[in-house]
């Protein structure tokens, strides 16, 4: 059985051992590292499929932790989920803008929290950058024939339209900020206007549902399940 690797990086030890015991109940293995220096260590050496990082650490914090994480190439697939006390806006923007898939406030209950995270590592294992064809919810995607549907409706796509849209149902869980949609989906070598992206946003809108694409203000976009 492949298990799923959990990296839970958090300097109160308490937090450690609760999380540790409910998330192995789940037939998680857990690893542990209580500072920001360790935890990347850590990552480093386990390549861990899910990582639970608080912000305020000791040495480092975890918004630099995330960052120094997301310059990893063998963690370009791992997920990094803020699970901090901090609930300020700015410190959930903060997060999301050093490459975190998701923020959590530690107020949030042991069952609701585990059943989150198996969402989210249900979800990455069902989809994959180089799928061909990708099903979620009443939305499919089929990358070899330019085909979309939603609840049974066919969609025919401009080409720019199904890049964009593809790109963000590669990876549901991941906010994919505006710099790195326009490398993705239309190349370094092209030069478009600000607007062009907020363009596209709004006719997928228009076409599979106000809803579909999520707006993180300041930061990019998250195709919502």
């Amino acid at each position: 059985m492949n298990q799923k690797k959990i990296l839970l990086i958090d300097d109160e030890l308490d937090i450690l051992e609760i999380l540790s015991y409910n998330l192995e109940k789940e037939g998680y293995d857990i690893y542990t590292a209580t500072n920001g220096n360790e935890g990347i260590d850590k990552a480093k050496e386990i390549i861990p499929d899910l990582i639970l990082l608080d912000v305020m650490m000791p040495e480092k914090d975890g918004i630099e932790t995330c960052q120094e994480l997301r310059k990893i190439k063998e963690l370009q697939k791992t997920l990094i989920v803020f699970l901090s006390a901090r609930s300020e806006e700015f410190s959930q923007l903060a997060g999301f803008q050093a490459g975190a898939n998701d923020y959590i406030v530690k107020l949030i209950k042991p069952k609701i929290l585990i059943s989150k995270v198996n969402a989210l590592l249900q979800l990455t294992s069902q989809v994959s950058d180089n799928a061909k064809l990708i099903e979620i919810g009443d939305l499919v995607i089929d990358k070899d024939n330019f085909r979309v549907s939603k609840a049974g409706q066919q969609f025919l796509l401009p080409k720019k339209e199904f890049d964009l849209l593809y790109l963000l149902a590669s990876n549901t869980e991941k906010v994919f900020k505006r710099e790195e949609i326009l490398e993705k989906v239309w190349g370094n070598d092209v030069i478009v206007g600000e607007r062009t992206i907020d363009v596209h946003i709004r006719r997928l809108r228009e076409k599979l549902g106000i809803n579909t694409i999520q707006t993180l203000k300041g930061i990019g976009y998250k195709l919502i399940v």
